[in-house]
């Protein structure tokens, strides 16, 4: 076989291998999701990709079958054809004979080397990474053609792989199930792209949080509750709109854990545009005095829109295990978990970064937004506590004081200011890397 021969099966064989390279890559790559979107605007190959991705067998058998034999006939013939021609020209230069054997098989073997590392396995690969949905769809119906013919070589191959999975006990299918650590990468991949917003990122981040928050991290807590006695009168009604305008108030009976219902400042104001007289005793109260939702204190942000979806109803009071109030929560409240800052509130914010780096965070704030604000992965006794007030409790035992603080993981989490017991104002201050003692 003449150079050029030689040089164009060669070129020939390159082809070959990059063409298995390819299809190997972008099969392997290819988004079941991506192919499925093309699927459905009327691709047909796509459905082809789909289906040799839930069973890959014989595709995978098929490259390697053609990749093997192309590097052994490369070898074959590259060594036949070029280290001649470089021999003769080592032996010009005045290279002993031996020598220029010997250094004509290995320049031939590096060269080959190189075409087929090249353009059979880098170029190929980098190409299909960039559109492996996109190349798949193209060289799935030619390797369906070698399948076809190389049957009989396939089977014998994939049926030893399929005993040596058996042997192994390792899964023969590919799992394409997709989970939120999935989605959650796929978004952040996406906001590092560009193709999201920093906050649309946060917003799928906090879908999934509904199901390990529980409804005490949203909660309006007991302390802050506005509430109706049934006994009072108009005048004690409309002074309590005015200082505190809400747009449901709970009504309970001598005190807050005997409740009795929830009124709509909206029943209230066209009471007050008509003229007609407001009391929450019956049988005035008719019309005014709404049955309440009450749910248990453990239940999860997920499950608490179930509750009202299921009930109806936009707001609830929240109870523990002795059936005593702990707080209230309204739609809007888990809306504002799930929208994070694009929703802010109108009051001040909970947690505010200072010049100096450290945070002021109120203690009622769910732990999750403390440890999402200042970049902390975990904290000691998850599930132990909802806020960053039953943190400090936890790690303390006992009710903090003012000036009481915690060290935990490079922060130092220290009270500020303490209400009656509740923990109003914490500073969190990232510590100082400890230097090193002098050798």
């Amino acid at each position: 076989m003449g150079l050029t021969a030689s040089l164009f099966f060669i070129a020939l064989l390159i082809g070959a291998s990059a063409f298995f390279s390819i299809a190997e890559i972008s099969m392997a790559a290819a988004r079941r999701l991506r192919l499925r979107q093309m699927a459905d605007e009327g691709e047909p190959r796509a459905q082809r990709v789909i289906e040799v991705q839930e069973q890959p067998g014989n595709y995978f058998t098929v490259v390697q079958i053609g990749l093997n034999a192309v590097a052994i006939l490369g070898g074959i013939v590259g060594e036949g054809a070029l280290t001649p021609y470089i021999v003769q020209m080592l032996l010009w230069t005045d290279i002993a004979d031996g020598t220029a054997q010997s250094l004509g098989l290995v320049l031939s073997f590096l060269v080959i080397t190189s075409l087929f590392i090249l353009f059979a396995d880098l170029f190929p690969k980098r190409l299909g990474m960039i559109q492996p949905e996109q190349v798949a769809i193209r060289v799935v119906r030619p390797m369906q053609w070698w399948a076809a013919l190389l049957k009989p070589v396939v089977w014998v191959f994939n049926s030893l792989a399929n005993a040596l999975f058996t042997l192994f006990g390792l899964p023969a299918k590919r799992d394409d199930r997709i989970t939120h650590d999935d989605i959650l990468a796929l978004a952040e991949a996406g906001a590092q792209a560009g193709l999201l917003l920093e906050q649309e990122q946060q917003v799928i981040a906090n879908v999934f949080e509904l199901d390990v928050r529980t409804v005490e991290s949203a909660m309006t807590s007991r302390e802050r509750i506005v509430y109706f006695l049934l006994d009072d009168d108009e005048e004690q009604i409309r002074t309590r709109i005015a200082a505190e305008p809400h747009s449901t108030y709970l009504v309970c009976d001598e005190h807050i854990d005997q409740v009795v219902g929830y009124v709509d400042a909206a029943d209230l104001f066209q009471r007050v545009l008509t003229n007609e007289p407001i009391s929450l005793q019956p049988p005035a109260s008719e019309g005014l005095l709404q049955k309440v939702l009450i749910v248990p204190d453990r239940i999860t942000l997920s499950e608490m829109l179930t509750q009202f979806r299921q009930a109806h109803e936009d707001f609830a009071v929240i109870v523990n295990e002795y059936s005593l109030v702990v707080g209230v929560i309204t739609l809007n409240d888990v809306m504002s978990t799930v929208m994070g800052s694009l929703v802010g509130p109108h009051d001040e914010e909970q947690i505010v970064r200072r010049d100096d780096g450290s945070w002021l965070i109120d203690g009622v704030t769910p732990i999750v937004d403390v440890m999402r604000a200042i970049g902390l992965e975990e904290l000691p006794h998850t599930g132990q506590y909802d806020t960053l007030a039953g943190f400090l409790m936890v790690m303390l035992r006992r009710i903090p004081r003012r000036t009481d603080s915690v060290t935990w993981d490079g922060y130092k989490f220290e009270v500020m200011d303490v209400d009656s017991y509740r923990i109003d104002q914490v500073m969190v201050t990232r510590l100082a890397a400890i230097a090193p003692p002098p050798a």
